[in-house]
């Protein structure tokens, strides 16, 4: 099973691409989208959009796992990284393809065995599960454990959600656009 993760941020947004085999978790690829840099939102997330359909494309996973937004945050940043989560569910969705989703607790769990896990932990921890020669950055680090949490929890049981699929003729139902005029 091919497993996408998916770390979101409007400056940065982190991919991993793991293939699990039973017990057995390999590395596929990794790397972080870098919308550019001064770009106002919609030309962040527009660029992220872009890197993703093509991340989907080239990488064909068969699940797509995308963080939770951290409860902590302030209002403002969770909402700007509410619209890059946004973009990976809907990429995701388009590409057909299961989502689960995890909060960086569970993500920091599954890989360090403590919620509590700080990011310097996570990016070690992932580097020696997935055999890395170097470090990878946080942002992919991230995205990486949370495809390995993924093919964890997948092999003891589908404890995520699943919150979208596509049809098999590609198309998850009709949007219905209503227009009224105020008189």
């Amino acid at each position: 099973m091919r497993i996408l993760g998916i770390d979101p941020g409007s400056h940065a947004t982190g991919y991993g691409v793991i293939e699990r085999d039973g017990s057995r978790v390999a590395h596929v690829a990794h790397g972080t989208v870098r919308p550019p840099r001064g770009a106002e939102l919609p030309a962040r997330l527009g660029s992220i959009h872009d890197a993703l359909e093509e991340i989907f494309a080239l990488h064909r996973p068969d699940v797509a796992v995308v963080e939770r937004i951290f409860a902590g945050a302030s209002a403002r940043s969770a909402l700007v990284l509410g619209h890059a989560r946004g973009v990976a569910l809907v990429v995701a969705f388009r590409a057909g393809v299961p989502i689960h989703e995890y909060s960086p607790a569970e993500l920091k769990q599954a890989v360090v065995g403590t919620g509590a896990a700080d990011k310097r932990q996570v990016q070690l921890m992932v580097r020696r599960l997935l055999g890395l020669v170097r470090v990878p950055a946080n942002d992919a680090a991230d995205a990486l454990a949370a495809a390995i949490c993924h093919a964890h929890a997948g092999r003891l049981s589908a404890l995520a959600p699943r919150i979208g699929r596509r049809s098999a003729r590609g198309r998850s139902g009709a949007s219905r656009v209503v227009v009224r005029r105020a008189r």
